[in-house]
Formats: C-alpha cells, sequence, structure tokens
C-alpha cells in the first residue's frame, strides 16, 4: 500500500488544499491528512477545529475518488510524521516560485533526515494559486466574500471567528 502524508495548518482549508487533496488521492491508496499543531503561527481555529473542518471537506473528495484519507494531528518533526504513519511520500502544494525555495529547503533537510521518504510537489490549479489561508482570513477579517476560495462550511466557521 502506497502511503502518502499531506501536511499542513489547514487554518482554514482552502479549495487550494481540496485541489492537492484530490490530486494527491491520484498517487497513493491511503492518504494522510497531516494537520499540524504549529504554535508559532497562532492559528485562528483550533486544532479540534481545524481536524474537523479538514474532515469535513475530505468526505466528499473520498466519496468522489473512492481512496482513503485519513486525518492526523502531529507537532513532531514533519519526517517523523511521515514515519509514524507509514508514509514514503510527502505531498507539497506549490502555489508561485516563492513557494519552491522554502519547499526545496526542506526537502534537502528531510532527505538528509531519512532518504528513503520522496516529496512530491503538486502544482495548484491555475484558478486556485492565488489562494492563501492567510489572505482568506484576512478577507474574512475584514467582512469580505470568501467564497470563491473556500467551502460554504468554512465560510461559516470564519464567519462565527469574526462575528
Amino acid at each position: 500500500m502506497r502511503i502518502g502524508l499531506y501536511p499542513g495548518t489547514f487554518d482554514p482549508v482552502t479549495l487550494g488544499h481540496s485541489d492537492i487533496i484530490q490530486r494527491a488521492m491520484a498517487l497513493v491508496d491511503r492518504l494522510v491528512i497531516g494537520v499540524a499543531i504549529n504554535r508559532d503561527k497562532g492559528p485562528l481555529f483550533s486544532l479540534e477545529e481545524r481536524v474537523a473542518m479538514v474532515e469535513e471537506e475530505c468526505q466528499a473528495i473520498v466519496a468522489k475518488t473512492g481512496g482513503e484519507i485519513v486525518v492526523h494531528p502531529f507537532e513532531n518533526l514533519l519526517i517523523d510524521c511521515a514515519r509514524d504513519v507509514g508514509a514514503t511520500v510527502i505531498v507539497r502544494g506549490l502555489r508561485a516560485v516563492a513557494d519552491f525555495e522554502y519547499e526545496f529547503q526542506m526537502v534537502g533537510m528531510n532527505r538528509a533526515l531519512d532518504s528513503s521518504i520522496e516529496t512530491v510537489f503538486l502544482m495548484a490549479d491555475a484558478r486556485r494559486q492565488a489562494i492563501a489561508s492567510k489572505l482568506v482570513k484576512e478577507i474574512a477579517r475584514l467582512g469580505g466574500d470568501v467564497s470563491k476560495f473556500v467551502t460554504p462550511t468554512v465560510q461559516e466557521a470564519l464567519a462565527r471567528k469574526f462575528s
């Protein structure tokens, strides 16, 4: 069984994330969505809220692809999380060249820690390349329409946070 790990903060999960998840499902038998406990980022949503949102968003993807998705919170090193869940592939989404520079460094470090785990980059769909959770939160905070960037469920969660 080929197991992939798609890590992120998912604060909140966006249509860009969903695009990468759906496309990653074609590459692996089981996709583990690693929801990072990243205290440095000061997430808007609690870990429990982020996990629940990702689980809900993935239901439609599983129904469409027939694959297996597991949502797994983690706080350790990414490479250790990959080992913990049995992943041989780390899936990363790229939006722009700026993402690549950071991701390139991460791949080098992860390869030094465990060369048996590969990293695969998926470019976000052209319609989703500009979507960033940070920007979605800012738009929602200022009362803007985020319906082009997130599902209605996530839009409602953002509205509740900023009401």
